[in-house]
């Protein structure tokens, strides 16, 4: 694959500390938190734009989730539950209690019309929608952190990544255990499924990526030692050609989807990036942009071609 030109276009400022969550939404919306409980949203496609403060909580973000058909972001409010905000009212409309933790990662199901979140104790929580009503607590670990999660609806499989090392991938009806993927070394903080389905990316704090056949049981198929320090997030490029990294070391990666073929460093010295750890990615909208967020207190957002 020919190298793409990738160029930071904007920095994205407001933030008062580390920028920890992000997440897409129409169009060419982003939403931003972290450790100042500022919910921002941003637009992409028009960085000059100043972000809009949706939300203010007490304590950190972790986790943002956009669910379209609502038009509703679910925040996870650490130690005080999800709330969801309804976008074009721009005001609370649901709040769920949940154990008094940390919360990791939320993901939608809409074909369930399920909400999955990933908590600091080792528990999962299902809550229905539209009514954010907790259906379930699952341990999954024992006393340790579940730290990301990724959707296969094609297989109604869920994939979860914890402290523990392990990668177990649940039935997302039953949430019974159907693999556990033992080789990670250290904590898991990153799972996606590429967009055909067929690969589930593993990455965390052992700092490499893992490459797993879905279709043969998830057998192990690649390692590739990817950054220097801990990897926080992988995120595919809404066309498939693309794989983007973020690390600890203050770097994004930019990978051939298909093979993980390193095409672009994205850091200070070479491209004006982030000063400290970078935390979250999101490809945003129709532009084939890339936006980052960091423990620099900003946002970056990058233009490909």
């Amino acid at each position: 694959m020919v190298r793409p030109e990738v160029h930071k276009i904007a920095a994205l400022t407001g933030h008062r500390d580390a920028v920890y969550a992000m997440t897409g939404g129409p169009g060419s919306a982003v939403y931003s938190s972290g450790a100042d409980g500022l919910v921002v949203g941003w637009d992409a496609a028009d960085p000059a734009r100043d972000g809009e403060v949706l939300a203010r909580v007490e304590n950190s973000v972790y986790a943002l989730r956009h669910v379209p058909e609502l038009n509703w972001l679910v925040l996870g409010h650490n130690f005080q539950g999800l709330q969801a905000i309804d976008l074009a009212e721009k005001t609370l409309v649901r709040a769920a209690a949940l154990p008094p933790v940390a919360i990791f990662e939320i993901v939608v199901s809409e074909s369930r019309q399920r909400l999955y979140a990933g908590l600091a104790d080792g528990t999962l929580a299902v809550l229905t929608l539209p009514d954010l009503r907790l259906e379930k607590l699952l341990r999954v670990a024992q006393g340790k952190s579940l730290r990301c999660l990724a959707l296969h609806e094609g297989r109604a499989e869920l994939a979860v990544g914890s402290s523990d090392a392990l990668t177990r991938i649940l039935d997302l009806d039953s949430l019974a255990l159907k693999y556990e993927l033992g080789e990670s070394t250290n904590s898991v903080f990153a799972v996606a499924y590429s967009p055909d389905g067929g690969t589930l990316l593993t990455a965390g704090r052992d700092a490499q990526i893992r490459a797993w056949d879905v279709a043969a049981g998830y057998a192990l198929a690649q390692t590739v030692g990817a950054h220097m320090y801990t990897i926080n997030n992988l995120a595919f490029s809404p066309d498939g050609r693309y794989l983007a990294s973020c690390s600890l070391d203050k770097s994004i990666k930019i990978w051939d989807a298909a093979d993980r073929t390193l095409l672009r460093v994205l850091d200070r010295a070479r491209a004006a990036g982030h000063g400290t750890s970078v935390n979250r990615l999101v490809w945003s909208g129709t532009e084939n942009r890339l936006v980052s967020c960091s423990d620099d207190r900003s946002l970056a957002v990058w233009q490909f071609g």
